[in-house]
């Protein structure tokens, strides 16, 4: 140890520390990149000193307004500059951020205004008869709404609230930003989609979300100036901290209302897009889409929410996409793990490829570890075939469930974060997820990945989306019944279906029933698994 021993002198101090904060990213980038453009939305472009100054002016809006550190400030607002300008507005005036699902129901916002408590709301006028009847239903003192109009879009202002640009025109340039005095503040909550009982409210603080960004550029092998599409909702895990991240590496962030197969392929090749993150339903948007752009460069792409079929994976890299698979959960900020592509899988066929960039694979640089584990929080087998739970400890996981003491105790059980997902792990330590606990489908003692059986039935050519449940049955107790959104024009029935699986699944993995119709989705693209389990129920 020697001269070590003795640290005197060697203390924290304001030379040597600083909390870690997303915050500090825009800061710079409103001097080393002034005048490079930062937000495209229409005819909205503005540059980092302009984007700068427009969450200051925000910030210094809040605080006059009575907002006061650790309150929080929620948004209804689509992936639009106002939304991005809170990601750094709120927080610069030491409030915590709740962007909330513009899907939800009156009674599931109003019950999250109340649990969480906003002092304001900021809402784009097209849900603002949603957010005054969540108000209206609110048993605690409703926020003061702030109305987000947009004219362009066909949405001009109810003139029934405060105007957001009215209010940024008015407020103090000169604003001084609250930075975080300890980095474990919290920056942000965001509630969980859950489909029984209330959501959960999960607080981040400002280190997870600042190593989120850092441990994303080199995962992403980001380089200056890339140009991203805000495709994932950034009131979904704040849209994976992109929009925290884009100012590091002073990057250009495309802002879409509406995301449609035509809008991504416009700002592809208007605007030169580089990087988006999507759900699968993203990628088949673009795979089936009946009209298409030509751009000459290679799109990267993040995707996540569940396991994308390999069929569609196969057809997305033939248009000019690298796509990356990742994984993660609200309650880690998003992605944390990512299918690293290795040297010596270049020489696999193309299906063989697309298997392999199906798995979740291993952790991003922030996290410390992430591994699959059985019930006694064992490791399982590293062989891909033994089953067990995807847990995982690191620096973007949350801070805990808000007021809800007994449920992180429970997610946080023998220092890991239990994530709920059933996975198996290949002898190189790539994750690849089996299925969520509840949706492993149990047939005569026998487990059935739904994930699995999706996967053949994706790789049929007339089936756009797939998604398989649980269906009772006397004999086997559960037997797999699938759902089927057809392509257009398709032919396929449900005899030819079900023998196309069994020519490549057991029988006893094959579906029994297969149902024609619209998947139902949430926000962010999942599907909706709980709806069709009570759709089978009811067959």
């Amino acid at each position: 140890m020697g001269w070590m021993q003795d640290e005197t002198g060697l203390d924290k101090c304001a030379a040597n520390y600083v909390a870690l904060t997303p915050l500090s990213h825009l800061r710079r980038a409103a001097d080393v990149f002034a005048d490079r453009t930062a937000v495209i939305y229409g005819d909205h472009r503005v540059t980092y000193a302009e984007y700068f100054d427009r969450c200051t002016r925000l910030a210094s809006a809040l605080a006059a307004a009575g907002v006061n550190p650790g309150e929080v400030v929620a948004t209804l607002i689509p992936n639009l500059p106002a939304q991005a300008e809170a990601h750094f507005g709120v927080p610069a005036c030491a409030a915590v951020l709740n962007t909330i699902n513009t899907r939800l129901d009156v009674g599931t916002i109003a019950y999250i205004f109340d649990h969480g408590g906003a002092k304001i709301v900021l809402v784009d006028t097209q849900f603002i008869e949603l957010a005054e009847a969540a108000c209206a239903q609110m048993d605690g003192t409703p926020p003061h709404i702030i109305e987000v109009p947009d004219a362009a879009a066909g949405f001009p202002a109810t003139d029934r609230h405060p105007v957001y640009e009215e209010i940024l025109a008015s407020a103090d340039p000169a604003y001084s930003w609250h930075m975080p005095q300890d980095e474990w503040e919290s920056l942000a909550l965001n509630y969980t989609s859950g489909t029984t009982g209330r959501p959960k409210g999960v607080v981040y603080h400002h280190r997870g979300a600042y190593l989120m960004t850092m441990g994303t550029v080199i995962s992403w092998r980001m380089t200056l100036h890339p140009v991203f599409m805000q495709i994932v909702p950034l009131f979904h895990c704040n849209g994976w901290n992109h929009t925290w991240m884009m100012p590091l590496i002073g990057g250009t962030l495309v802002c879409c209302r509406d995301i449609t197969a035509a809008a991504i392929y416009d700002a592809i090749a208007d605007h030169g897009v580089t990087h988006f993150g999507g759900a699968p339903i993203v990628l088949n948007l673009i795979v089936n889409a009946d009209a298409r752009r030509e751009f000459s460069h290679t799109v990267e792409v993040f995707t996540a929410g569940a396991p994308p079929a390999p069929a569609t994976l196969s057809k997305i890299e033939a248009l000019g996409f690298n796509v990356t698979q990742v994984y993660g959960l609200t309650e880690t900020y998003g992605h944390v793990t990512e299918c690293i592509w290795r040297g010596d899988w270049d020489d696999l066929t193309s299906s063989e490829k697309a298997a392999i960039k199906a798995r979740q694979g291993v952790a991003f640089p922030m996290m410390e570890h992430i591994t699959v584990m059985d019930a006694d929080m064992a490791q399982t087998p590293r062989n891909g075939a033994a089953q067990g739970e995807i847990m995982m400890r690191g620096n973007a996981v949350m801070k805990g469930y808000l007021k809800n003491p007994d449920a992180t105790k429970k997610a946080f059980a023998g220092g890991y974060f239990h994530s709920g997902d059933i996975a198996v792990q290949h002898p190189d330590g790539y994750i690849q997820i089996a299925d969520r606990a509840k949706d492993i489908i149990i047939s005569g003692g026998e487990n059935i990945s739904s994930v699995e059986v999706e996967g053949v039935l994706m790789g049929h050519p007339d089936v756009n989306l797939a998604a398989v449940v649980a269906k009772p049955d006397e004999k086997w107790g559960e037997v797999p019944c699938a759902f089927v959104e057809l392509k257009p024009n398709a032919t396929a029935d449900e005899t030819a279906l079900i023998a196309f699986a069994r020519e490549t699944l057991a029988g006893f993995k094959a579906p029994k029933q297969i149902v024609f119709c619209e998947l139902p989705k949430t926000s962010t693209g999942k599907i909706q698994k709980f709806e069709l389990r009570k759709l089978a129920a009811e067959l």
